[in-house]
């Protein structure tokens, strides 16, 4: 790309770090003002306001929004669009302790940190001078800057360009892509009302080193899902001086985050490449005062990335997991309670405890049985827990434990069930005529790129992103064996299942280069970022437009 490109991003990246947009701020009300104001100032959009708009995030308490730009060639009339997005929130700024008044200002930051004492790695990128240091300016408004000095340009000889551009600048996909889903719905309005044929969804989110000292920079075709199983584990209670008389739910939980923590037996394979295995994000008890009786429940959650395990796949893989971990702690206790009657002289009597494991749909028909009108009165519970300041999540186990206390079975059980959010993985096989034709516009992009980088390609963009609702997996029962199993969905969580699987797009990621993103060494390599990064996005999109 030519050097006054080049500077352009910079120009635009920098601009737009000024601005702290921490998810859950009015910065991201700011950042969205600002990114509007940069499209304004373009003469195409002087001439052409209808094409610059902000759509609201529904019932947001801090009325955040999104920016959508559109670009329409002026060369011939084409329905051909190339749908584009890209996130303007950043994660805080805590992590830069005395230095956080500088972490939204890359050019200062930089200056500052070289009085630090940082890690090798990090102080040699910071000596090479090829690297900018600053909060959100990896992850990712370098990225949004690409996207935007790419329209600019485009704009300036609107007449000579044929097709058509949709640009979402979207709010909170640092926290639930409230954004990006308040906007699906507005691209399938787009289409309807414009006669508009999308050809891909393209996001400009950060790529980075896949291991320490990896060559390659990446792009990415297609994006990994998440979903997040969660067991809810009830025990049996009992006064600490009669312990074998009750089973402990912690230690069912321990067991379970020792069978499933980064076990790659629970990693999903396509095309050669694996995702990381599960990782817990939580695992507590739910007591919430001290006393000498034990936990009547436990709860533990995961992370769990997919290229190509469904819900009712991974519901399957949980519920046989939680067994095989009921049963050892069974067996462990069995083993222990006749070691201690030896030594106590008693006489030993196998523990009565039965293992337990059914998901959150099937512990509802098992309670639909014995209480009339349950689902309304989940309903009216989620609604409830909704007034209430709390973590989403923790709603979904309050439903859940709800639920669980309606039921006449009051024995040890794990529950499996999806706590939100989730991400639905796109696998881009390049079996459809749309995969196909962006594959093929990738590879010649990178042909047609002059770098001295070595690029690569990757089928699953690793990082979880808004990318995910550019499509839902084909397999009969994905959206049924989610809703059915995510307590209080519809209420405390609800995904637009129908205008997503209506967009059905292949998607792909070209981003800008750098290193440690969510960490305050956070930071971008200028020359890929501002040169190469520009160039096979915009050599992408023409060749999709072709």
């Amino acid at each position: 790309m030519n050097a006054k490109i080049a500077k352009r991003v910079e120009e635009i990246a920098l601009d737009l770090a000024s601005t702290l947009s921490v998810v859950e701020t009015r910065g991201e009300v700011e950042i969205a003002e600002k990114v509007h104001g940069i499209f304004a100032g373009m003469d195409y959009y002087k001439a052409n306001p209808q094409n610059l708009y902000y759509v609201d995030v529904k019932d947001d308490a801090l009325g955040r929004k999104s920016v959508i730009a559109i670009l329409e060639g002026g060369k011939a009339k084409s329905d051909k669009t190339v749908l584009m997005i890209g996130h303007i929130d950043s994660v805080g700024v805590s992590d830069y302790g005395n230095l956080k008044e500088y972490a939204n200002q890359p050019l200062k930051l930089t200056e500052k940190f070289k009085e630090l004492e940082l890690p090798p790695a990090v102080k040699a990128d910071l000596e090479s001078g090829e690297y900018l240091f600053g909060r959100g300016l990896f992850d990712m408004k370098a990225g949004d800057a690409v996207i935007m000095a790419i329209m600019e340009m485009i704009s300036e000889d609107i007449d000579n360009f044929e097709g058509n551009l949709v640009f979402a600048a979207v709010c909170d996909e640092e926290g639930n892509s409230a954004g990006m889903l308040s906007c699906v719905g507005e691209f399938g309005r787009i289409r309807a009302q414009r006669g508009y044929d999308y050809l891909a969804l393209l996001d400009a989110d950060y790529i980075t080193e896949e291991y320490e000292g990896d060559p390659n920079k990446y792009i990415y075709i297609g994006t990994v899902g998440k979903v997040m199983p969660t067991f809810y584990v009830v025990g049996k209670e009992t006064h600490v001086g009669e312990s074998f008389k009750g089973i402990d739910p912690n230690q069912i939980a321990a067991a379970i985050t020792g069978r499933i923590n980064l076990n790659p037996e629970f990693s999903d394979v396509a095309d050669g490449e694996v995702t990381l295995p599960p990782i817990t994000l939580k695992q507590r008890d739910l007591k919430t005062e001290y006393s000498v009786q034990i936990a009547k429940s436990a709860v533990v959650f995961f992370n769990y990335a997919t290229h190509c395990s469904t819900p009712e796949i991974i519901l399957e893989k949980m519920i046989k997991a939680g067994e095989e971990c009921f049963r050892e702690v069974v067996d462990t206790l069995n083993k222990r309670y006749q070691q201690f009657c030896e030594m106590a002289k008693r006489e030993f009597k196998p523990l009565p405890w039965v293992p337990r494991v059914m998901s959150f749909d099937q512990l509802c028909s098992a309670v639909r049985k014995e209480v009339s009108g349950l689902d309304e009165m989940i309903l009216e519970k989620a609604r409830a827990l909704m007034t209430e300041d709390m973590d989403s999540r923790d709603r979904s186990t309050r439903i859940v434990e709800f639920v669980h206390n309606l039921w006449s079975d009051k024995n040890p059980v794990i529950i499996v069930y999806f706590s939100q959010p989730y991400y639905p993985h796109v696998y881009v096989e390049g079996k459809l005529p749309k995969e196909k034709a962006l594959l093929e516009a990738v590879e010649a992009a990178v042909k047609e790129t002059k770098s001295d980088y070595k690029l690569g390609f990757k089928k699953f963009f690793p990082y979880i992103s808004d990318l995910s609702y550019g499509a839902v997996p084909e397999e009969e029962g994905v959206v049924a064996t989610f809703q059915e199993n995510m307590p209080g969905y519809g209420i405390t969580y609800d995904l637009p299942f129908d205008e997503i699987r209506a967009l059905n797009l292949p998607v792909l990621d070209i981003g800008a280069f750098g290193k440690d993103a969510h960490k305050f060494t956070e930071r971008i390599e200028k020359k890929y970022t501002f040169n190469v990064a520009p160039e096979l996005l915009y050599r992408t999109i023409v060749n999709l437009l072709k």
